[in-house]
């Protein structure tokens, strides 16, 4: 499959992965025809997927059976209407029916609008608004289902609503409908699609802020070849785990399109609660072969016995979402001998900057660019940064745009021309690169601490923090100061075995001045039991600053 839209798919280093690496786009590519069919019109029991949940159930799902149920998923959603260009929005949490709709969506020629459950009446209502969604297919969840139904009334657009599984007045029991529709579905004219057309539309979890509409078009799928075969390194016939709820972007990195166009099955936990053993088990179980998960899992998972774990199907693994702190790759290598290997991008774009196989991973930075990425740092003054200096991370896009970088923000123009200018984008996150060409991650912009004249950098100290044995997870934020502007919070969650109190707070103080500089120490810390947390695991800082955001 992956000779189909590569010129080249082996290399020697990233030197040459960087220069020769080119994909080729077919003008009306479209995932579920051309790879998911194909894929089942070649070897229809090849295994698309392996799934289970938290209850004790599992299935395998082969490429055979996505297209079977895709179809019959589609078949269904034509017949009460849904066409070419209509908005539907998924709350499928990791139901397996998730991957039906979206498929089938994509053969219509429909837009999929992934959603978390843990979305309340408003933020459905500006959702619905904001896209003009037609349709809502949720899980059998009663909070849910009544926050879609008290959304209603303020949602002119929406017109058909169906649920898992269950039958509910004013609800279509999509699995009792789509198992009565036809087996095979056949596509008319008007369902065919251009690498233009909107395929997926992701409302953002920022950190501040009304969420965006992130649009990407048709050839998405095919930039997450990046993401998969040569960041996450997955293997054909292997199995890919990545950790993420389908309401979040990081399920299109590493749940679907990327790992079955490189041939490699996925993996699927179902779970309402995280487990750190629970997970390892499925690890094991499951003989998972490359695993992907945000930093705070890889912070948990470090304080499990890993060695008790039968890990000799696992060969690669890697991590995005935040910096890693070096602690957490330190410990993850001791326990398992695996080395992490970080990426970095964001859900308008796939995999921006990596380590990739061929480079020698330095815990606490992102990597290099990816092919087709022309990355670097500016200044406040517009000016390139020399190596050592903080700057903004920014996309050259004048020249070529990266396969599956987004199109825009949806209906917001204005939006757009403030983060794409003159043919750079603007990412808002901050960097600086050494002398090796690595980059080291320091925060989004409107993160940065300007205390007494110097600029520090949140993941600097959190990552001192983390070294101590008292810290499970920590935040760093800004506190206003009359005589400093800023100075350095930080809120910590503290191991099991220790207590809050003011002898414990100097001690990481202490700390971090000799971790770090005298100057970047918290002067404030305050103990918490758990960090505030967008759906996709980010920390949000802006909640802990107590400013005020929709999200």
């Amino acid at each position: 499959m992956l000779d189909h839209f590569l010129s080249q798919t082996d290399f020697q280093s990233y030197k040459e992965f960087y220069e020769k690496f080119e994909i080729r786009i077919p003008e009306d590519f479209n995932f579920a025809f051309d790879v998911v069919d194909e894929t089942a019109r070649r070897t229809p029991g090849k295994t698309a997927m392996v799934w289970c949940d938290d209850k004790g159930g599992e299935a395998t799902f082969t490429f055979g059976q996505m297209k079977r149920f895709s179809d019959k998923a589609a078949n269904f959603f034509r017949s009460i209407g849904i066409r070419k260009g209509d908005p539907v929005m998924l709350i499928l949490k990791r139901r397996y029916e998730y991957w039906f709709c979206t498929l089938a969506l994509n053969k219509i020629g429909a837009i999929t609008i992934p959603a978390t459950h843990l979305l309340s009446t408003k933020d459905i209502v500006y959702r619905n608004n904001a896209a003009d969604i037609k349709m809502i297919v949720s899980v059998p969840d009663s909070e849910v289902l009544r926050h879609v139904e008290e959304a209603e009334a303020k949602s002119p657009t929406l017109r058909q609503k169906a649920v898992i599984g269950t039958t509910r007045q004013g609800w279509l029991n999509f699995t009792e409908e789509m198992e009565k529709s036809p087996e095979t579905f056949v596509r008319a004219d008007e369902d065919k699609t251009s690498i233009k057309d909107t395929m997926l539309l992701y409302f953002t979890s920022g950190t501040t802020g009304m969420p965006k509409m992130v649009n990407h078009n048709f050839a998405y799928p095919l930039g997450h070849i990046l993401t998969a075969k040569y960041w996450q390194y997955v293997q054909e016939d292997g199995l890919h785990f990545t950790v993420a709820d389908t309401g979040w972007a990081k399920s299109a990195w590493g749940k679907i399109y990327g790992q079955w166009i490189s041939g490699c099955a996925v993996m699927t936990y179902d779970y309402d609660k995280f487990v750190p053993r629970h997970l390892m088990k499925v690890i094991e179980k499951y003989h998972v072969t490359s695993f992907c998960a945000p930093p705070t899992i890889y912070r948990f998972l470090i304080k499990e016995d890993l060695k008790q774990y039968d890990l000799k199907h696992l060969h690669y693994c890697v991590v995005a979402g935040e910096p890693l702190n070096p602690e957490v790759y330190k410990q993850f290598l001791e326990s398992t001998g695996i080395r992490l290997m970080e990426g970095y991008g964001q859900t308008e774009c796939t995999v921006a900057v990596a380590t990739y196989s061929w480079m020698e991973p330095k815990p606490g930075s992102m990597g290099k660019p990816s092919p087709g990425y022309d990355i670097d740092l500016i200044d406040m003054d517009g000016k390139v940064c020399e190596v050592g200096e903080i700057g903004q991370i920014v996309i050259y896009t004048a020249k070529r745009r990266p396969v599956g970088m987004f199109d825009g923000y949806f209906r917001d123009e204005e939006l757009t021309k403030k983060v794409w200018q003159n043919g750079i984008y603007y990412t808002g996150d901050t960097a600086w690169r050494d002398e090796d060409g690595y980059y080291w991650f320091v925060g989004r912009a409107d993160d940065i601490i300007k205390s007494s004249g110097y600029r520090i950098g949140p993941f600097e100290v959190e990552s001192a923090l983390l070294e101590h044995p008292a810290v499970l997870e920590c935040a760093i934020t800004a506190v206003p100061d009359p005589e400093r502007g800023q100075i350095v919070k930080a809120t910590v969650v503290l191991a099991k075995e220790f207590l809050p109190g003011d002898k414990l707070a100097r001690e990481l103080q202490e700390h971090v001045k000799k971790v770090t500089a005298p100057y970047k120490y918290p002067r404030i810390v305050e103990f918490v039991t758990e960090l505030p947390k967008t759906i996709s695991g980010k920390i949000r800082r802006v909640q802990i600053r107590g400013e005020e955001s929709s999200e």
